[in-house]
Formats: structure tokens, C-alpha cells, sequence
């Protein structure tokens, strides 16, 4: 299949899918089973080898995964990451090609990477997604995309695998991004107010159980704070956002607030969390390992 544009709508339009982590291969899973044709890579080829069982077409370069597709998925850790994988795949391009740019980089390098796709002659649409490992594999994220409104029925098909609602945002670049910070800085405190209550109830002695009994059901209850607490109650923090992803897109929160005049108390307080974490050794593992930050013995080091 060739290259879609908007007067030529593929009803099943292949999908190049570039960077195939915890989040990346989850969505390429959903691509799958909704039928379309996936074509994955990434830098490190033994995390995209699963998905030929699913059957996805494993390539060995960005160039051969990019070369035919209709769509670009991109779902790297940063700006640089994705300016490194489309010159990689800069070969296997062809104009017209839709680039969505699902990587959390921030307002200000989604634009950067707008103007390099253009460059490329893709069309650029800026598409962060909100949600964890879960919603990858079930299909179940929330899309914020920003772009030009005459590609929507070619990526419908792509959203609609990947999400269960898109929220378009704005016509320019940048735009998505803007809120895909915003949500962001929601999680990141939540998830450090969940930490701070199990680590208060643990320094003065209270059963953590009881606490999250007493607001269970209430309007002080939310999903977060039960499932996450769980996840550090059980001692099982396999990473559904990994906490170094948690400091990187924290950071990203904090720079874009100075630029703009905001000042975060809430956040930056996470992101020294985060960092403490990171240092003791917790960095790979789900972000309320910031739990950890916590704890005396973490502080001293032990």
C-alpha cells in the first residue's frame, strides 16, 4: 500500500511502529488485533522481536519498518530519541507519509520535530497519549493530538485501535503536547500523594490497610490510590510507567512552567522525590517506587 493522503483513505492503513518499550508494544498489540498490518522496530531489536509472534513484521532498521506505511507511530523516551529514529528512517520515507508522534518530548520539541518532518515531507500530527502499560494493551489510552484536520480519516483507523477516546486539541504543533503536560503534573502529584500518605502511616505506626479502608468508596477514594498503594503494599512494582520516565517527564513539566512564568511547588517536591529514588536504585521500577524516597533508610542511604 502505498502512501495515504487525504483524498486516498486506506481503510486499514499500515502502521510503521517505531520504538517498542512497555508502551510501544502494547500499542502495537492493539494495532494487531484490530486487524491492521504493523510494522515494528526498535533501537534494541530483542524488544521488538516478541511482537512477530503477534504478527508484526519485525525489521531490523527504522528504514525497512518505514518504507510502504501509510502511518508512523512513533512512542520513544524523548525528543532526541525520536530525532535520532527519523533520520534513521529518513531512506524508507515517502511524502505524504502521516507521522504520529506519540513520545512525551514537550510543547517546544514537538514543534522542533514538526519542522523536521516537514523537511522529511511527512505530515506531522502531535499525538501524546495519557495512560500506563494497561491501557497500551487493551486499547484503552487517552490520544491528544494536535495537527491538520484533513488527515483524521486516515489515522481513525490508528486512534481507534490505540485509544478508547482522542481529544483534537488544536490545528498547530505543540498544542497536544501542551496538555499532555498539564495531565501529567496531575499523575505525577497524585502518585507522590500516595507515597507520602503509606510513608506517614508507616512512620507513626499506622496499618496502611486501615487508611486506605477508611477513605475506600468515599470521595477521597480514587483508582490511583488504591491500585498503586497495592502495588507497594504487595511488594510487586513491576513498571507500568517507570519511574525514571516519571523524572523525565517531570522535568520536562518544570522547564516548561519556568519558560512560562509558573512555579510549581508540588512538582519540583516530585521530582526531588523521583530523583532520591533513582539514586537509591528504583529507577526501572513503577514510579510509586517514589514510596522509597521516603523512607528513612532510603534518605540515609541504606
Amino acid at each position: 500500500m502505498g502512501p495515504a493522503t487525504a483524498d486516498a483513505v486506506p481503510q486499514r492503513p499500515v502502521v510503521a511502529v517505531l520504538g517498542t518499550g512497555i508502551m510501544g508494544s502494547g500499542m502495537a498489540r492493539s494495532l494487531l488485533r484490530a486487524g491492521l498490518e504493523v510494522r515494528a522496530w526498535n533501537r534494541t531489536q530483542a524488544k521488538a522481536a516478541p511482537l512477530a509472534t503477534d504478527g508484526a513484521t519485525v525489521t531490523s532498521t527504522a528504514a525497512d519498518a518505514v518504507r510502504g506505511a501509510d502511518v508512523v507511530l512513533t512512542m520513544l523516551n524523548d525528543g532526541t530519541s525520536v530525532a535520532a529514529a527519523l533520520t534513521a528512517a529518513s531512506d524508507g520515507v515517502h511524502r505524504g507519509q502521516i507521522l504520529l508522534q506519540s513520545s512525551t518530548v514537550g510543547p517546544d520539541a514537538s514543534v522542533e520535530l514538526a519542522q523536521r518532518a516537514a523537511d522529511l515531507g511527512l505530515v506531522y500530527l502531535d499525538a501524546p497519549v495519557s495512560g500506563t502499560r494497561q491501557p497500551a494493551e487493551q486499547g484503552a489510552l487517552t490520544v491528544f493530538v494536535s495537527g491538520p484536520s484533513a488527515v483524521r480519516g486516515v489515522v481513525a483507523p490508528v486512534l481507534d485501535a490505540i485509544g478508547q477516546r482522542t481529544v483534537w486539541v488544536a490545528e498547530e504543533p505543540g498544542a497536544a503536547s501542551g496538555l499532555k503536560l498539564v495531565v501529567n503534573t496531575w499523575v505525577i502529584n497524585l502518585v507522590g500523594g500516595v507515597a507520602e500518605c503509606l510513608n506517614l502511616a508507616e512512620g507513626l505506626g499506622v496499618n496502611p490497610q486501615l487508611f486506605l479502608d477508611a477513605v475506600r468508596g468515599g470521595p477521597l477514594d480514587s483508582g490511583y490510590l488504591q491500585g498503586k498503594s497495592a502495588a507497594v503494599l504487595s511488594g510487586d512494582l513491576t513498571p507500568s510507567f517507570a519511574l525514571s520516565t516519571a523524572l523525565k517527564d517531570t522535568r520536562l513539566i518544570l522547564e516548561a512552567a519556568e519558560r512560562s512564568g509558573v512555579r510549581l511547588d508540588l512538582t519540583a517536591a516530585s521530582a526531588a522525590r523521583f530523583e532520591r529514588a533513582e539514586a537509591a536504585g528504583h529507577g526501572g521500577e513503577d514510579m510509586i517506587a517514589t514510596y522509597y524516597a521516603g523512607r528513612a533508610t532510603e534518605e540515609d542511604g541504606g
